[in-house]
């Protein structure tokens, strides 16, 4: 019984860290019951802020780790890591050209990927789900990590990534509901669709743990893989959305600074 709960230990655990980050979108959801908007300085520094903690993120939590990883097991490190990162990018680039998704604040003429008749509100849920991909892909392979024999990474440094994860979703949700609330949907269902993005965290962190438990050798690529991948949506969307209005750029910017030295002393502290 003992062995069971152990070999099955980093799938409960990042779960349990996936079911944690979906609740905190859900939270900045909520905020669409107290309110139709936030105000543009406050949005654009939360998005500052989640992009800083995914730059943070995806060094200390997933490419550090991934590369020290890689030379534990004997591979060439430089090659595993760049592999890896770039497979991560071109993997999130396929996404965004063929998944349909509408990023909060464009108009219909701007959604990207295959064109469809899907309708307003499934666009944007589906423009933050993408986002959320590589997020929960980042939990399972970080915590099948942090349970493994080598020690590069440690269950400490994957919570963290979790709780780093979980703060920045709270814009990522209230970046969904309240332009749908805006737009006239209910209350409800306006945050109903806003927490509905983070269901896809559950499914991509269960399938990332799944995969590198069997392959052990595989953990360094996937780190460094989930690395790449968040960096792609930090550069393509956050960071972009964050300094869109002029006024609020050295804001939004501090902000960043300010979420990747919070990540960077939870993964130092943690790990």
């Amino acid at each position: 019984m003992m062995n069971f709960f152990i070999q099955n230990g980093p799938v409960s655990q990042a779960l349990f860290a996936a079911l944690f980050t979906w609740g905190l979108t859900a939270a900045g959801a909520a905020l669409v019951f107290l309110t139709k908007s936030v105000n543009s300085r406050l949005m654009d520094a939360m998005l500052g802020f989640a992009a800083g903690v995914m730059i943070a993120a995806s060094f200390w939590s997933l490419l550090g780790p991934g590369i020290e990883m890689a030379e534990q097991l004997g591979q060439t490190a430089w090659l595993t890591a760049a592999a890896g990162f770039m497979g991560g990018g071109i993997f999130m680039r396929l996404m965004d050209k063929f998944l349909p998704h509408l990023h909060p604040g464009l108009s219909m003429d701007k959604q990207e990927g295959v064109r469809t008749s899907l309708q307003r509100s499934t666009l944007l849920v589906l423009a933050i789900t993408l986002h959320n991909i590589p997020e929960g892909l980042a939990l399972g392979v970080a915590f099948s990590a942090g349970a493994s024999e080598l020690n590069a990474a440690t269950l400490g440094g994957a919570a963290a990534l979790a709780l780093g994860i979980g703060i920045q979703n709270i814009p990522e949700g209230a970046a969904v509901a309240l332009p749908l609330r805006r737009e006239g949907l209910s209350k409800g269902w306006s945050f109903f669709l806003g927490q509905l993005s983070g269901v896809v965290e559950l499914l991509s962190a269960l399938a990332g743990t799944l995969l590198v438990m069997q392959i052990q050798s595989l953990l360094p690529f996937a780190l460094c893989f989930a690395a790449g991948a968040m960096i792609f949506v930090v550069v393509e969307e956050l960071i972009p959305e964050s300094q869109q209005r002029y006024e609020n750029i050295d804001l939004a910017t501090m902000a960043t600074m300010t979420g990747f030295c919070l990540m960077m002393i939870l993964d130092v502290a943690m790990s």
